[in-house]
């Protein structure tokens, strides 16, 4: 009877831990075309790329982090009177079944104190965090001034 319940004992204990992976891994989110571009070395960089949803609720993206970043912020590029801004927003949604592009004129990260790690040629890793805890990562391609 000991074996009995001590197999019954461990097969839920992994059925437990089967389910907390795969909440961690953060089924339905995905992150591409990560990149982040360097005008000036040690001077703050611009990161840009797609995050998509393919879960039924969206996902609030409050963060993000690298450790080629001193810190890594959320801005937004704007125009109002014909003057454009870039200003630091705390959040950004990325819709149920759908995608959300950080691209030049829009929506973008900002690389501050970049460490040497940030060349153009190097790949470095960038964590997206979210509101309800979760995170997705991917390498980001490190390209010059004029994004290539």
């Amino acid at each position: 009877m000991r074996g009995r319940a001590a197999r019954a004992l461990f097969a839920t204990g992994a059925a437990a831990l089967i389910g907390t992976a795969a909440l961690a891994a953060e089924p339905g989110l995905t992150v591409t075309d990560g990149w982040l571009r360097v005008i000036i070395a040690g001077r703050p960089a611009a990161g840009y790329f797609t995050v998509r949803n393919d879960g039924a609720t969206p996902r609030v993206l409050n963060g993000a982090r690298s450790p080629a970043c001193g810190s890594l912020m959320l801005h937004r590029s704007t125009e109002a009177g014909g003057q454009e801004r870039m200003e630091m927003v705390a959040t950004a949604t990325v819709p149920a079944h759908g995608t959300l592009r950080f691209t030049p004129g829009d929506y973008h990260l900002m690389c501050m104190q970049p460490t040497a790690a940030v060349r153009p040629g190097a790949k470095v890793p960038v964590t997206l965090t979210f509101a309800d805890g979760g995170t997705v990562s991917g390498n980001f391609m490190v390209r010059g001034a004029k994004g290539q």
